[in-house]
């Protein structure tokens, strides 16, 4: 045999035994990660999660079978760390939760939409996240803030159930989702920016915000780095998205700025667009951004200020549409579900009664409905990506520092051991049966987590909740729900950055 022949042989060897040894089996070696499917040199996993042309989530309740609770899944150049268990979650999101609070780095891609991880979402674990939650929880979501901002609601809410009207005349249907998008997103533009827009305008800058939302979303060269330069083309594509974010949103901030600054209406617009700052100086999201200083950014520009008030547009209307639609979807269908949540509403404010956010807090059944919503159709099957601020231990196996940890959250809702008869819609379960007490942050423990847990849990829970509370209320008050002749409602899911109904719902509406 050659020497050449020879030399081959051996890094043929070589090569393959560092593959046993630290790809093919992801879990145990010298590192200890939890176990996992063999992968291949430098693709790892992602190669077979891309043949498999399904969603991860679905290749992940596949694995989790197989693999236990907690598993490693080797995606390019990112170890992901797969937590599955409701008591694993609670282990790390609330008992060591300063230790899982942080989070991975991110593409190219994501950076370029948050200024480098100026949101709270995406800020590592650190004097910036604090500082922008602080702000956040103080200026957006403090009790009084939300009383301040009951008028949006209502007008909102006024305009959707006429809008719901007046598609009803002219389709015989209404579509669910895209009425409640556009209703979610005017509240929360004029929450963030004061203003009230054109119908037209909120369009535009919801298309916009939600064409950003599939952008961000995970693509093969968040896994492979290296290969970024080869995926030019989508970069540009994101530059050129991210300016019409920027061209949407910035005369908002122009307007608004000018406004504070001028304590009046600017006279003549300087947006050049048909802008009413309704909200007075201190009661917009973006009026506490303005004079924002964090630490290691200093004084926010624009850039910063579109980006966080995108943030907050972006988390609410996508969740709560989502889970306004959900719970639709189960009214239609069980009509009974539907009467009893009417005939709560006509005993606490009358059949044409105002509804009122203090009215929908004390509806149980109401609540019971949202919350087995919650259970049964989690806005997302994962939390957004943690990471450990330091190498830790989980479930008797190592978490490197640099790991991307997913939550499995969909698996606790499913879990025969923890509910009764999983798969079935029953809000009665919240008011006497296996639901009763169950805590929806996770503090106390893990039943299920619609909002997260621990450091990052959602900070804007309350007011998403409201939101779903009012639609519902008002929707089922107003007009009685049934499904189209000859076309009943497909509920197969399918994933849009929130998991969505496949085929949205439509439905016929009829007054009451």
């Amino acid at each position: 045999m050659e020497f050449i022949d020879l030399l081959l042989l051996f890094v043929a060897l070589s090569l393959t035994f560092l593959w046993v040894r630290y790809w093919s089996v992801t879990g145990g070696g010298p590192k200890n990660l939890p176990p996992g499917p063999p992968g291949w040199p430098i693709v790892g996993n992602l190669l077979q999660v891309c043949l498999q042309r399904r969603n991860f989530m679905y290749i992940v309740r596949d694995l989790r079978t197989k693999y236990g609770p907690i598993f490693t899944m080797q995606m390019g150049q990112r170890t992901l760390i797969i937590v599955t268990s409701a008591d694993l979650i609670h282990e790390a999101l609330v008992q060591k939760g300063p230790i899982f609070a942080s989070r991975p780095a991110d593409s190219p891609t994501r950076l370029l939409f948050s200024v480098g991880k100026c949101t709270i979402n995406s800020a590592e674990y650190g004097p910036l996240w604090r500082t922008l939650r602080r702000n956040f929880v103080t200026e957006l979501i403090n009790p009084a803030r939300i009383r301040q901002c009951a008028w949006i609601r209502e007008w909102a809410m006024d305009n959707h159930l006429k809008r719901l009207q007046k598609e009803a005349l002219e389709t015989g249907s209404v579509e669910v989702m895209s009425n409640c998008r556009l209703t979610i997103c005017s509240i929360l533009i004029c929450i963030c920016f004061g203003a009230r827009i054109s119908e037209a305008r909120i369009k535009e800058i919801e298309a916009v915000l939600k064409d950003v939302m599939l952008m961000t979303t995970p693509k093969l060269p968040d896994f492979l780095p290296i290969f970024t330069p080869l995926f030019r083309k989508q970069l540009t594509e994101a530059r050129e998205l991210r300016r019409r974010q920027m061209e949407c949103l910035v005369p908002l901030v122009r307007s608004r700025r000018v406004f504070v600054e001028g304590g009046r209406i600017p006279s003549g617009n300087p947006d050049g667009l048909e802008t009413e700052m309704a909200s007075p100086i201190g009661a917009a999201y973006i009026d506490s951004l303005f004079g924002l200083e964090p630490v290691g950014r200093g004084r926010l520009g624009e850039e910063e200020l579109v980006t966080l008030c995108s943030e907050v547009m972006n988390a609410g209307t996508d969740t709560s549409a989502t889970t306004a639609e959900w719970a639709l979807l189960h009214l239609v269908l069980d009509q009974n579900i539907q009467q009893k949540l009417y005939e709560e509403i006509v005993n606490c404010v009358g059949k044409n009664g105002k509804i009122t956010e203090e009215n929908v807090e004390n509806m149980t059944y109401l609540g019971a409905v949202v919350k087995e919503t919650f259970r049964r159709h989690p806005p997302s099957h994962f939390v957004l990506s943690h990471a450990a601020t330091k190498e830790t231990e989980l479930g008797g196996y190592t978490v490197p520092a640099d790991a991307n940890v997913e939550f499995y959250t969909a698996w606790v809702t499913e879990d025969p051991s923890v509910w009764k008869d999983p798969g079935e819609f029953r809000p009665e379960r919240f008011l006497e049966g296996d639901g009763v007490g169950v805590d929806v942050t996770g503090s106390k423990g893990v039943k299920m987590m619609p909002f997260g847990a621990g450091r990052r849990i959602c900070p804007a829970m309350t007011l998403g909740t409201l939101h779903v509370y009012l639609l519902l209320a008002k929707m089922v008050q107003a007009f009685k729900w049934v499904p189209i002749q000859g076309a009943p409602p497909d509920p197969s899911e399918t994933f849009a950055f929130t998991v969505v109904m496949k085929n949205p719902l439509r439905a016929v509406i009829l007054p009451r």
